[in-house]
């Protein structure tokens, strides 16, 4: 049988695995998934699962709460933008109001192809990073494919979501930056913004992601774990902070 080094030790090779199979492996079994890219960088599945999610859960956001109320909750939450609001006519208000009701909607039904834009830049910075800091002689491909099943904890997060939305749970004060308590940042509704934002990323679902995003960084570059969490969390630390920096400045 073949064998694949994996963090510098050679193991193995496990059968190929179809795309279902690396899916549901994902979640039970992920080492299996994360070598198996060694072979095939496919990611189709997990992308079209995510948009598929994705469309349900904009759809559900459209139908139980309404992106005027959405929209109307995101500029109460940025004093800001709320000071600006108020200067202007009624007219001038509703215009504005209906302009961003419009983004705030596309941009929720385009999240799978945001996804996508995201999943990109990480991998770009992963494929860097491993490849001319450690060494390592990973593809762009793997690293995306890496990501995009990395992410899929995301979809039981989605699920919930959309859920609760049916259910009418908590619909009059529906928060779609923090929809669900799966993170700190949920319940200090009155805490500043910008702390509500970095403590949304301690998301269960999205710690997951991390640590299977580290696990699959260390097979596909054949590093060991601690490496490539120094070099995958650290990323993920540069991105709360300037996130929640950001959200700071915005007000």
């Amino acid at each position: 049988m073949e064998e694949v080094t994996v963090a510098g030790e050679s193991v193995p090779a496990v059968k190929s695995l179809s795309q279902t199979e690396r899916v549901v492996d994902i979640f039970v079994a992920p080492s299996k998934t994360f070598t198996d890219i060694l072979r095939s960088t496919s990611w189709w599945l997990p992308f079209l699962l995510m948009v598929v999610a994705s469309a349900a859960m904009a759809f559900s956001i459209d139908r139980k709460v309404g992106f005027d109320r959405v929209t109307e909750q995101a500029v109460m939450q940025n004093p800001q933008a709320a000071d600006q609001l108020a200067q202007l006519t009624p007219q001038q208000r509703a215009v504005r109001m209906s302009v961003a009701t419009v983004i705030t909607r596309d941009s929720v039904y385009a999240s799978g192809v945001l996804l996508l834009v995201m999943a990109a830049v990480t991998a770009l910075l992963m494929w860097v990073s491993f490849n001319f800091g450690l060494g390592a002689q990973t593809t762009f491909g793997q690293n995306l494919a890496v990501f995009l099943y990395a992410y899929l904890p995301h979809l039981f997060l989605v699920v919930i979501e959309i859920v609760l939305l049916w259910l009418g749970v908590n619909t009059e004060n529906f928060d779609i930056n923090f929809p669900v308590g799966t993170n700190p940042g949920y319940y200090l509704s009155d805490a500043p913004h910008w702390i509500r934002t970095g403590l949304g990323f301690l998301d269960l679902f999205g710690l997951w992601s991390l640590a299977l995003m580290v696990l699959g960084m260390a097979i596909i570059s054949r590093k060991s774990k601690a490496q490539a969490a120094v070099v995958v969390v650290g990323w993920w630390l540069m991105a709360v902070l300037v996130t929640a920096g950001l959200t700071a400045v915005r007000g």
